[in-house]
């Protein structure tokens, strides 16, 4: 996995846990994703220092602008994608698991075809 997909799961793993919970830690993240602590805590400390994410006195995870930015681009990227793939005909899961390679490779001028293509259907 390259490291821009890497960064962009975790912090769209992140977002999604944020979602369900204000109070996320590398713990959630480690958990949800099914790594090791010591993996993700690394990832995490590469996150913070590239801007994505701050961490409060409790080790809480936060997503700075940018950090939220990237996460929602991929989340929605996600959505989208599953959503075709579903009407299409693919069970959920298998929807969601193509979607979630697609999502860090596709070019931005083709998921706006896809996007715009879903508005119509």
């Amino acid at each position: 996995m390259k490291i821009q997909e890497s960064e962009e799961m975790y912090l769209e793993t992140i977002y999604v846990l944020k979602m369900k919970s204000a109070n996320v830690h590398a713990v959630d993240v480690a958990s949800e994703l099914n790594y090791s602590r010591p993996s993700v805590s690394r990832a995490m400390g590469l996150l913070k220092n590239k801007g994505y994410i701050t961490f409060d006195a409790s080790r809480g995870i936060s997503l700075t602008e940018e950090g939220k930015k990237r996460a929602q681009s991929v989340y929605v990227k996600h959505e989208v994608i599953t959503w075709l793939f579903v009407k299409m005909g693919a069970s959920e899961s298998l929807a969601e698991e193509n979607a979630c390679r697609i999502e860090h490779v596709i070019s931005d001028e083709m998921f706006e075809v896809l996007k715009k293509f879903s508005e119509k259907c």
